[in-house]
């Protein structure tokens, strides 16, 4: 059994005493783990790190086996991050979610390509926040869990949608969620008109819209909860003021 491609790193274990098991996020085979020999190396250990982007080699003598990894280093991201905590946080977040979140060998393309899209917009801060909940919520579309925000779910009027029915995950227009307002979950201006400006608590809103339907709908029945590194990204933003 063979394929290669691109991918993502995820996560990186010790193996042995100079091995890992590396976790790729690729675009056809998805989440995918193999092993690396020679994985801790002083030469692959920059290349292994979460965030960047290898081309990989993949061969096992059966499909059901861990198999074992070539890899090559393509596009280095995580000694750029390095220094800089918010953005850090951030990748480490995308990271942990896409591991708890996704099944194993199971092909999600359009979340590979927007995870890239995210990645590569790590140095702006003005703009990697709104990326990531739009990754997060492409995740749950893509698990087959997506929020509709197409209409109101009690009048169906396609205009000024301000909330979403943490029941239905469908948007509810601002005349329909007066009465239950303090029930529903806020739904950011950005995420159903892309031009829309940023309004104050539309970062903190739209990772509270996102985290709760990936708790409750993807993680919860199979007895996951959210990364640590998502509820720390909250918090480090919300200490730099940017949420």
């Amino acid at each position: 059994m063979e394929w290669s491609g691109r991918g993502h790193v995820l996560a990186v274990r010790p193996h042995g005493e100079t091995s890992a098991i590396v976790e790729l996020l690729t675009e056809d085979q998805g989440r995918h783990a193999g092993l690396v020999r020679g994985g801790r190396s002083r030469t692959m250990r920059p290349v292994l790190q979460p965030g960047n982007t290898v081309t990989a080699n993949w061969r096992a003598r059966l499909a059901d086996h861990l198999g074992n990894y070539a890899i090559e280093a393509d596009i280095s991201r995580a000694g750029l991050v390095m220094d800089d905590a918010l953005s850090l946080a951030g990748l480490n977040a995308a990271c942990a979610m896409a591991c708890q979140a996704l099944p194993e060998r199971e092909g999600h393309a359009p979340v590979y390509r927007a995870m890239e899209v995210f990645l590569d917009a790590l140095d702006n801060i003005d703009i990697w926040p709104m990326l990531y909940i739009r990754w997060e919520l492409g995740l749950l579309k893509d698990l087959g869990y997506g929020i509709d925000l197409s209409k109101c779910a009690a009048t169906g009027a396609t205009m000024d949608l301000t909330h979403v029915s943490p029941r239905t995950g469908r948007a509810v227009s601002r005349e329909a969620a007066a009465p239950y307002i303090d029930k529903l979950l806020a739904l950011p201006r950005f995420l159903r008109d892309p031009e829309a400006e940023f309004e104050p608590g539309d970062i903190a809103n739209g990772l509270a819209l996102t985290g709760f339907f990936l708790q409750r709908r993807v993680l919860w029945p199979i007895d996951r909860d959210l990364p640590e590194s998502r509820v720390r990204l909250v918090k480090a933003l919300t200490d730099a003021g940017r949420i």
